[in-house]
């Protein structure tokens, strides 16, 4: 048998393992997904912290209503270079390592700083319509916005449901996809004869 035929016949993802490699892109199951979700916003929490502390500090801020919008422009745009910088250098936040999730091209290839950006505006769809019927419909009470806001999560959530790679929409829109990303299992050992 030649080797073009044995390569071609052969299993993708065991031929991926034996050289250390992941196998052939497979998408993370949805609770997966979103459990990185909840966990990368209990690690943003601190650089929200931090960067919000030194918006104030810059900007004399004396009261978190004063200055609002600056401040809200200012965590969009912080935001916004911690996802690019983890995206565009190994396709992965520290949640994303956590739970074996990395980000790619649609054909497997790292993702670019621009196509990064790009994900991380259209990755505000999650939010968006959420927030702007609390706005619209003059909803100002924190529980009902934290509730429309988890309703919008959710129900964005779900719409993978109706694309048969399961893949969220604005990676589908960037051309980007999230793979399972988990360690290749160790060979199995060999048994020495005694």
């Amino acid at each position: 048998m030649s080797s073009k035929a044995s390569a071609r016949g052969a299993d993708p993802a065991a031929s991926a393992a034996s050289v250390g490699v992941h196998p052939p892109m497979v998408t993370p199951g949805l609770a997966r997904r979103l459990a990185a979700f909840i966990y990368e916003g209990v690690l943003l929490f601190g650089v929200t912290m931090i960067s919000g502390y030194l918006y104030s500090s810059l900007t004399q801020q004396r009261h978190a209503l004063q200055g609002k919008a600056g401040l809200q422009a200012f965590m969009f745009v912080v935001l916004g270079i911690y996802f690019a910088w983890f995206w565009s250098r190994g396709g992965q936040t520290v949640a994303m390592k956590a739970w074996n999730i990395r980000l790619l091209m649609a054909d497997g290839r790292p993702v670019s700083q621009a196509r990064a950006l790009l994900r991380y505006v259209l990755a505000w769809l999650w939010f968006i319509p959420a927030l702007a019927t609390a706005y619209l419909a003059d909803l100002h009470r924190p529980g009902v916005t934290t509730t429309l806001v988890l309703a919008g999560v959710l129900t964005y959530a779900a719409l993978t449901r109706l694309r048969s790679d399961r893949q969220f929409w604005h990676d589908a829109v960037c051309g980007t996809r999230l793979v399972d990303w988990r360690p290749a299992a160790p060979p199995p050992r060999s048994k020495s004869a005694t």
